[in-house]
C-alpha cells in the first residue's frame, strides 16, 4: 500500500480521464464520484492530505466550540431550581491536543485510508499547474481529458494600515493556541468571528469583537440583534459599523484606532484574531495562460455547471468563492465530475442550501432572507415567534432565540426559515426539505411535529402567520 502523501508508483505514461487538482473535500469527492463511474482519476494533492475542513476547520473549530460550551452549561445550571455545578478549564493545552488527536484520526479514516479503496483513483503529491492537454506536477507531465480544480481557499487578511507589521491570528493558527490569551480582539464579524470569539471568551478570555457593519451582517437583522445581546451578557463585546484606521503593535499586544459614529476610539488586547473572509487558492495554477478567468478577489468563475470559461476545466468548492461551506465544496465537486464525464447535464442548485452558524444559540438558516426576498420583487409574509412560544425552549429553560419564516404572499410557498436556537442546526433540515419540495406555510402548519423538540417551533411559526400561537394550547393548531 502506497503512503497517502508520495507520489503514485502507477504507470506515468497513462492518460487520464479526469485530473483533480486539491486533495480536500471537494477534490475526493470529485475523485470518488468519478472512479465510482469507472474512470481513471488522478487526484493531485499539496500539503496535508484532507484540506480545511477536517484540517483547520470544522472538526477542530466545533469539537473546541463544544468544550468551552460545557462550561458555560456549568455556569447556568442554575436556572434549574436545586441543581448547582461548577466546572473550571484546568488544562487548556490538553484540550487543544485531544483535538488534534481527533483531526488526525479523522484525516487518517475519511481521506488517507480511502485511497486504497478506489482503483481507479491515483494520488500524486506536489504542486500542479495546468498545461495544454493536462496537468504539470513538479515537472512531471500527467495527461488528462478533463480537470477539475478543488484547491480550496486561505484566511485572508484585511486592508488594515499596519497589518502586516502586527503578529495576527488566523482561524487555523488561533485553534493551535495552547495557552490563553487574557484578551482578545476579533476583528470581524462573521460566521468564523461569532464562533471562535464566543468560544474563547467562554474559556475565560476577555473578548472584544469589532465588524465594519454588525454581527452577521448575511443573516436576518433580527437574529444578529438578538446575538449580540446574548454575547453581552457573556461579557463578549460586540463593536459594530466600525471603520478601521490602523492597527499597530503595543507594549502589551496589540491597538487597534477605529471610527464609529463619528468618534475615534482606540481597542487594545494582547492578541488580534483576523476572521475577514478568505482568498480562493489560484496562484501558481497557471490559470491566466490557459484562459481560465478569475474574479477580481482572484476566484475561478464557473457557471451553473461548474465550467470554468477554458473548455474541460472546471471548478468546485472554496476555490469558486461561492457557498463557501464542507458539503456544498463536496455537492460542487459531485456534479463537476458527473459534468465532465457525462455531457454536462447538472445544474448547480443552492436554492435550498442549508447554513448554519456554530455559536449558542445556534444560527440555521435556508432560503431568502425577508431583505433579499424583497429586493428581488417578489410579494412577501413574515412570521416570526420568540422561542418564549416553544414548549421545548420553555422546559429547558432557555428562552433564547427566535424563529422567522418568509414566505410567498401570493402562492403561500416557504421561502426562508431562519432560526436562532440552542439546538436550530438539528431543525432547519425540516425546512430544506419544505423549500425543497414547494411546501406552503399552510401545509407546513397542518404537519404533524413532535411535541416538546425545538424543530416544532417551525409549526408554531407557520401557523402564527394567522394565529396568536399564545392563545393555542398545546400541540393545537
Amino acid at each position: 500500500m502506497n503512503d497517502c502523501c508520495t507520489p503514485d508508483t502507477k504507470d506515468r505514461t497513462r492518460r487520464y480521464d479526469l485530473a483533480v487538482i486539491g486533495a480536500g473535500s471537494a477534490g475526493f469527492s470529485a475523485a470518488i464520484t468519478a472512479a465510482e463511474q469507472g474512470a481513471n482519476v488522478a487526484l493531485i494533492g499539496h500539503g496535508t492530505i484532507g484540506g480545511t475542513c477536517v484540517n483547520i476547520g470544522c472538526v477542530p473549530s466545533k469539537t473546541l466550540i463544544r468544550a468551552a460550551e460545557t462550561l458555560h452549561n456549568a455556569r447556568v445550571a442554575a436556572r434549574f431550581a436545586g441543581v448547582a455545578a461548577h466546572a473550571e478549564l484546568a488544562d487548556w493545552r490538553a484540550t487543544v491536543r485531544q483535538k488534534d488527536d481527533l483531526v488526525a484520526g479523522l484525516r487518517q479514516a475519511k481521506y488517507a485510508d480511502l485511497l486504497p479503496v478506489y482503483n481507479g483513483v491515483a494520488y500524486r503529491e506536489g504542486q500542479a499547474r495546468l498545461v495544454e492537454g493536462g496537468v504539470e506536477v513538479d515537472g512531471a507531465h500527467i495527461a488528462a481529458g478533463k480537470i477539475i480544480i478543488a484547491t480550496g481557499a486561505r484566511p485572508a487578511a484585511p486592508a488594515i494600515p499596519g497589518i502586516e507589521t502586527v503578529p495576527y491570528l488566523t482561524s487555523t493558527t488561533a485553534l493551535d493556541l495552547e495557552e490563553l490569551p487574557r484578551s482578545l480582539l476579533v476583528i470581524g464579524g462573521g460566521y468564523v468571528g461569532a464562533e471562535l470569539g464566543q468560544m474563547f471568551a467562554r474559556a475565560g478570555v476577555k473578548v472584544t469583537l469589532v465588524c465594519r457593519s454588525r454581527l452577521l451582517p448575511e443573516a436576518e437583522p433580527e437574529i444578529g440583534e438578538a446575538l449580540t445581546g446574548y454575547f453581552a451578557g457573556e461579557g463578549l463585546d460586540v463593536v459594530s459599523g466600525a471603520a478601521y484606521r490602523a492597527i499597530s503593535r503595543t507594549e502589551n499586544g496589540v491597538a487597534l484606532e477605529i471610527t464609529r459614529d463619528g468618534r475615534d476610539a482606540t481597542i487594545e488586547a494582547e492578541k488580534v484574531l483576523v476572521t475577514t473572509g478568505r482568498s480562493p487558492n489560484t496562484e501558481g495554477l497557471g490559470l491566466g495562460d490557459l484562459g481560465v478567468a478569475l474574479t477580481t478577489k482572484g476566484a475561478a468563475v464557473v457557471d451553473d455547471r461548474m465550467r470554468t470559461t477554458r473548455a474541460g476545466v472546471y471548478a468546485a468548492g472554496d476555490v469558486t468563492g461561492r457557498d463557501q461551506f464542507v458539503y456544498m465544496a463536496a455537492y460542487g465537486a459531485k456534479l463537476a465530475a458527473k459534468n465532465a464525464l457525462n455531457s454536462d447535464s447538472l445544474r448547480y442548485d443552492n436554492s435550498a442550501m442549508p447554513a448554519i452558524v456554530f455559536t449558542d444559540p445556534q444560527v440555521a438558516s435556508v432560503g431568502l432572507t425577508e431583505a433579499v426576498a424583497r429586493k428581488a420583487g417578489r410579494n412577501v409574509r413574515v412570521s416570526a415567534i420568540g422561542l418564549d412560544h416553544v414548549p421545548r425552549a420553555l422546559a429547558a429553560r432557555d428562552t433564547r432565540g427566535l424563529i422567522k419564516l418568509v414566505a410567498d404572499a401570493d402562492s403561500g410557498k416557504l421561502l426562508g426559515a431562519h432560526i436562532l436556537a440552542p439546538e436550530g442546526a438539528d431543525s432547519i433540515q425540516t425546512a430544506v426539505m419544505a423549500i425543497r419540495s414547494g411546501l406552503t406555510v399552510q401545509q407546513i402548519a397542518d404537519t404533524i411535529f413532535p411535541y416538546l423538540t425545538t424543530v416544532e417551533g417551525l409549526k408554531l411559526a407557520a401557523l402564527a402567520f394567522d394565529k396568536e400561537v399564545a392563545k393555542l394550547s398545546c400541540c393545537a393548531g
